[in-house]
């Protein structure tokens, strides 16, 4: 096994090495100051969403629109250059046996099933990690570089991923320890149980991340600026949010993408923005991205997430029962694996787990693309900032497509497209002129209803 990863791993380091460091290429910006709305988005008599998109919309050169469609476009292939990647490992893993002589090794180093069990999966997930670098390299650095989205140079990369795979030893440790002893508990209902003890640990980690795995990469902060803050915290409680302060995270440090949430549970929730949204984004555009970030707080989309992530989970077990099954009737002692309950069946579930959920990709977008739109819908009544929602459409344009094809959209974003945001914005825009006609001293506040579903019909 040793000689035939050398073999193997040799190569893959020399061509990650050879591929050198990417050189960052700067986003290209929009020309016009997208702070002002562009004449056909003015407030009139004559208002028309349509117009007002399209106007919009030509703020961004056409340069960096031809940049962020092929870097969209080009995710599309990595979905199924990773699927095939990461099948075509536990493929080698098995036919290979090194999983089993994996297996093997953590059953000399200790008689107690759950060491065994802990002890293969820091060797799986140390080799697992090797082989897929390559892949994760490009992606992940090469390409971010490659189109301006990256700040980092490789050694803090590199820093990052290897927190990356600390956090992966020990949080994945927890839950295939976990995972395996119900396994061997519940031999016959294993599937059921697994399901749930899934979803429990998915919750944990939800309530956790905010306060003990995020700071291990970025710098969490409360943001002191009341210009910044006041608007936000007004607008958290009209809608019920509790929560008396704002953070900010230096996500800088690694990407130039602007972004915001609403996370946590309890006692852990928190209202964050990242510096580069602090930075670039308007007032108006801030109070927009946060409205929407509020939105899925509000209209109790984490909870709701959670009951599909268990429909799925639940099936996706069930249908692991079966396949485990018939996978090792067939060619179980070819690949020197016992049982399901044998560790060294990891690669065959991260195989079937794989095409299950390569399968799965429209469905679990559409799931995720149609809260997102629900949250663009009470952001807008909530901040009544269209044209901030706009300016925040066009800076993700940087990279995401604008205008897709309707089956495009339906497979590939988990978002409503750039050009969907901005007409939504619009159509809002066009049958509340009244707000935007008057005064600033005479604008009403902002929505203090918490409704989702009257919010949601504007």
């Amino acid at each position: 096994m040793n000689w035939r990863l050398r073999r193997f791993a040799l190569p893959v380091l020399l061509a990650v090495f050879g591929l050198g460091v990417a050189q960052a290429q700067p986003a290209i910006q929009p020309t016009a100051d997208i702070t002002q709305p562009p004449a056909a988005a003015q407030p009139s008599p004559h208002f028309n969403a349509d117009a007002a998109t399209e106007a919009y919309l030509a703020l961004i050169p056409p340069a960096a629109r031809a940049r962020s469609d092929a870097y969209f476009e080009g995710g599309y292939w990595l979905i199924l250059w990773g699927f095939l990647y990461s099948s075509a490992i536990s493929l080698l893993l098995l036919h290979l046996q090194w999983s089993a002589r994996m297996r093997d090794l953590a059953v000399r180093l200790t008689r107690a099933k759950n060491l065994q069990t802990l002890f293969y999966w820091v060797q799986y997930l140390l080799l697992t990690t090797l082989l897929g670098f390559p892949l994760e390299y490009y992606e992940n650095f090469v390409r971010e570089h490659k189109y301006g989205l990256a700040t980092q140079t490789f050694g803090p990369w590199m820093g990052d991923e290897a927190k990356s795979l600390l956090v992966g030893l020990i949080l994945g440790g927890v839950a295939v320890v976990g995972l395996f002893a119900i396994v061997r508990r519940l031999t016959k209902t294993w599937w059921i149980w697994g399901s749930v003890a899934t979803l429990a640990f998915m919750v944990v980690v939800v309530a956790l991340g905010p306060v003990y795995i995020w700071p291990l990469f970025n710098k969490v902060t409360r943001l002191n600026d009341p210009k910044i803050t006041a608007p936000i915290l007004r607008m958290a409680r009209a809608n019920g949010i509790p929560t008396n302060d704002v953070y900010q995270i230096d996500a800088s440090k690694q990407s130039t993408r602007m972004s915001a949430n609403v996370s946590g549970f309890a006692n852990t929730m928190r209202i964050t923005l990242n510096d580069n949204l602090l930075r670039r984004g308007s007032p108006e555009e801030i109070q927009a991205v946060m409205g929407h970030e509020m939105g899925h707080y509000v209209m109790n989309h984490i909870p709701k997430s959670l009951i599909f992530l268990l429909i799925v989970i639940v099936v996706s077990f069930a249908y692991l029962r079966w396949g485990l099954a018939w996978c090792l009737s067939r060619w179980g002692a070819r690949w020197q694996i016992h049982d399901i309950g044998d560790p060294a069946v990891l690669p065959l579930v991260s195989l079937l787990a794989g095409i299950l959920m390569f399968v799965l990709t429209p469905v679990m977008n559409t799931e995720t693309r149609t809260q997102e739109k629900e949250a663009d819908m009470f952001g807008l009544s909530a901040a009544r900032q269209p044209d901030g929602f706009a300016q925040a459409a066009i800076h993700l344009a940087e990279y995401r497509k604008m205008r897709p094809g309707p089956i495009e959209e339906y497979i590939f974003f988990d978002h409503p497209s750039g050009y969907d945001r901005i007409h939504s914005a619009m159509v809002w825009k066009g049958e509340n002129l009244e707000l935007f006609q008057k005064a600033p001293s005479q604008l009403p506040p902002p929505a203090q209803s918490s409704q989702p579903a009257q919010l949601a019909a504007h």
